[in-house]
């Protein structure tokens, strides 16, 4: 049988400092703190509200884009009043150069989200914005892969445009919803229904697909790339579709010597085969997720589990406490 994994923090300290190709992998947990409703497993979760097949499939954007439209949307909405994080913090400042020297010298972990919300991303930019480390913040893109895309990019289905924007609309008929919420995460009360009789996400005022946000803005119509006046979709991965960075995610993987699961179970492909494969290549996997959750990597145990918020123990075991407050003075001790 083999042994359980270890809670000991020097072991794990030892191990980060001597590494030479770190990732963190994480998930949904990461967010929780922030706000974010996770995917499964909770009564708040985003799928046991919503019914996947309706918004999170290619097929559901080619049958109703008027439909998968306002859910993002409204994600968008939720998503911008939410903020980094403690655990979001910790993990930025593993690309912070003073901090990371002091963790793991010999290079900048890679940071691989599977969410969507950005928050990862915001935290990178906020630590840039502070103390001049704006070496620091030029490199976010080499030390973070948002894995299952971002909510706030958008990509033109006509000329394959992608732009990011945290502009809290995208188009006029959509700004008439924000007037109809209470609550983002609330499915409407008085909405027309889907088949399976959930309720639609924002059926409300009628909107077409002309009115829906396009490639340059509304009213944008040409040949020139950025500005073909093309349907956009959220930039997103979505259920049957590769994310497109996965090349690079496993050539980076193939070399990875220690793999920390930050609020992740990592059970859902491809993400599902990462541990197995570090652990293979002789590597090791940490383990920061709530009390309770799964602790194995295939067969194995992983070789260090810090079970609790991650908000809390990634602070903690990182030993970032000290840097959190003087990098982010305004943050709460955890959760803002």
């Amino acid at each position: 049988m083999a042994p359980n994994p270890s809670s000991d923090i020097a072991s794990f300290r030892a191990s980060l400092a001597s590494a030479k190709s770190v990732i963190i992998l994480s998930g949904a947990g990461l967010s929780a703190a922030s706000g974010i409703p996770t995917y499964r497993n909770a009564d708040n979760s985003l799928w046991n509200n919503w019914d996947p097949k309706l918004y999170a499939v290619p097929e559901a954007f080619k049958t109703d884009p008027v439909r998968v439209w306002k859910f993002y949307h409204r994600r968008r909405a939720e998503y911008l009043l939410a903020r980094p994080n403690a655990a979001h913090r910790a993990l930025a400042l593993l690309a912070h150069a003073p901090t990371r020297a002091r963790i793991v010298p010999s290079h900048t972990p890679l940071h691989i989200t599977q969410n969507v919300d950005a928050l990862a991303l915001r935290a990178l930019e906020s630590l840039a914005d502070g103390e001049g480390e704006g070496e620091d913040g030029a490199k976010a893109d080499e030390s973070l892969i948002e894995m299952h895309g971002d909510i706030f990019v958008t990509r033109c289905t006509q000329c394959g445009h992608v732009a990011r924007s945290y502009a809290p609309v995208l188009s006029a008929a959509l700004a008439a919803l924000q007037d109809q919420d209470q609550d983002p995460q609330t499915p409407d009360q008085d909405q027309d229904q889907d088949p399976d009789g959930e309720a639609g996400a924002g059926a409300g005022a009628a909107i077409t697909i002309d009115q829906l946000p396009k490639c340059g803005g509304e009213g944008a119509k040409s040949n020139r790339y950025g500005r073909c006046g093309g349907l956009l979709r959220p930039d997103v991965v979505w259920s049957g579709e590769m994310p497109p960075q996965m090349g690079e995610i496993s050539r980076r993987m193939s070399g990875c010597d220690l793999l920390l699961l930050v609020g992740t179970s990592a059970t859902v492909h491809p993400a599902a085969g990462f541990s197995s494969q570090v652990k293979k290549n002789g590597g090791k996997v940490a383990v920061f997720n709530l009390a309770g959750a799964r602790t194995t990597v295939g067969e194995e145990e992983a070789d260090w589990a810090f079970l609790g918020p991650c908000e809390e123990t990634l602070v903690d075991v990182l030993g970032v406490e000290e840097d959190i407050a003087r990098l982010w003075p305004d943050a709460g001790a955890y959760t803002n």
